[in-house]
Protein backbone atom coordinates (compact mmCIF):
# COMPACT_ATOMS: atom_id res chain seq x y z
CA UNK A 1 0.00 0.00 0.00
CA UNK A 2 1.30 3.48 -0.81
CA UNK A 3 1.87 6.10 1.84
CA UNK A 4 -1.03 8.37 2.69
CA UNK A 5 -0.70 12.14 2.69
CA UNK A 6 -1.67 13.11 6.21
CA UNK A 7 -3.12 16.54 6.94
CA UNK A 8 -4.74 18.19 9.91
CA UNK A 9 -8.09 17.34 8.30
CA UNK A 10 -7.53 13.56 8.08
CA UNK A 11 -5.07 12.92 10.94
CA UNK A 12 -7.71 11.82 13.43
CA UNK A 13 -9.55 9.47 11.05
CA UNK A 14 -6.47 7.99 9.34
CA UNK A 15 -4.02 7.77 12.26
CA UNK A 16 -5.66 8.14 15.66
CA UNK A 17 -8.69 6.02 14.74
CA UNK A 18 -6.73 3.47 12.69
CA UNK A 19 -7.44 -0.17 13.46
CA UNK A 20 -3.78 -1.03 12.81
CA UNK A 21 -0.47 0.51 13.91
CA UNK A 22 0.37 3.73 12.09
CA UNK A 23 3.81 4.96 11.09
CA UNK A 24 3.97 8.70 10.39
CA UNK A 25 6.91 10.43 8.71
CA UNK A 26 7.10 14.17 9.44
CA UNK A 27 9.22 15.59 6.60
CA UNK A 28 9.84 18.57 4.30
CA UNK A 29 10.82 18.70 0.61
CA UNK A 30 13.94 20.81 1.33
CA UNK A 31 15.31 18.39 3.98
CA UNK A 32 18.24 16.25 2.79
CA UNK A 33 17.87 13.46 5.39
CA UNK A 34 14.11 13.41 4.65
CA UNK A 35 14.89 12.75 0.97
CA UNK A 36 17.14 9.86 2.03
CA UNK A 37 14.45 8.45 4.32
CA UNK A 38 11.63 8.74 1.76
CA UNK A 39 12.46 5.51 -0.13
CA UNK A 40 12.79 3.61 3.18
CA UNK A 41 9.31 4.76 4.23
CA UNK A 42 7.95 3.78 0.79
CA UNK A 43 9.46 0.29 1.12
CA UNK A 44 7.87 -0.18 4.54
CA UNK A 45 4.50 0.91 3.12
CA UNK A 46 4.79 -1.58 0.23
CA UNK A 47 6.14 -4.51 2.26
CA UNK A 48 3.96 -4.19 5.37
CA UNK A 49 0.23 -3.90 4.59
CA UNK A 50 -0.46 -4.52 8.30
CA UNK A 51 0.92 -1.03 9.02
CA UNK A 52 -0.73 2.22 7.95
CA UNK A 53 1.99 4.55 6.66
CA UNK A 54 1.51 8.29 6.36
CA UNK A 55 3.59 11.34 5.56
CA UNK A 56 3.13 14.83 7.03
CA UNK A 57 4.74 17.73 5.17
CA UNK A 58 5.69 20.00 8.09
CA UNK A 59 5.71 23.08 5.84
CA UNK A 60 2.05 22.52 4.99
CA UNK A 61 0.96 21.10 8.37
CA UNK A 62 2.86 23.15 10.94
CA UNK A 63 0.06 22.71 13.50
CA UNK A 64 0.43 18.92 13.44
CA UNK A 65 4.20 19.16 13.77
CA UNK A 66 3.79 21.51 16.73
CA UNK A 67 1.16 19.28 18.34
CA UNK A 68 3.69 16.41 18.50
CA UNK A 69 6.68 18.54 19.44
CA UNK A 70 8.52 18.01 16.16
CA UNK A 71 11.66 20.14 16.42
CA UNK A 72 13.89 18.29 13.94
CA UNK A 73 13.07 16.30 10.83
CA UNK A 74 12.77 13.66 9.66
CA UNK A 75 10.71 12.71 12.70
CA UNK A 76 9.12 9.27 12.52
CA UNK A 77 6.31 8.49 14.95
CA UNK A 78 4.42 5.28 15.72
CA UNK A 79 0.81 5.40 16.86
CA UNK A 80 -1.10 2.46 18.32
CA UNK A 81 -4.69 2.66 19.52
CA UNK A 82 -4.66 6.43 19.05
CA UNK A 83 -1.55 7.00 21.16
CA UNK A 84 2.00 7.98 20.26
CA UNK A 85 4.05 4.96 21.37
CA UNK A 86 7.50 5.56 19.85
CA UNK A 87 9.43 8.08 17.79
CA UNK A 88 12.85 8.74 16.33
CA UNK A 89 14.60 11.72 14.76
CA UNK A 90 16.95 11.73 11.79
CA UNK A 91 17.67 9.18 9.09
CA UNK A 92 17.20 5.61 10.29
CA UNK A 93 17.73 2.24 8.64
CA UNK A 94 14.57 0.31 7.79
CA UNK A 95 15.31 -2.27 10.51
CA UNK A 96 15.46 0.49 13.16
CA UNK A 97 12.11 1.91 12.07
CA UNK A 98 10.47 -1.52 12.04
CA UNK A 99 11.86 -2.08 15.55
CA UNK A 100 9.81 0.93 16.73
CA UNK A 101 6.66 -0.92 15.71
CA UNK A 102 7.30 -3.86 18.05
Amino acid sequence: MAELTITNANFKSEILESDKPALVDFWAPWCGPCKMLGPVISEIAEEHPEIKVGKVNVDDEADLAQQFGVMSIPFVAVFKDGKLTASTVGFQAKENILELLK
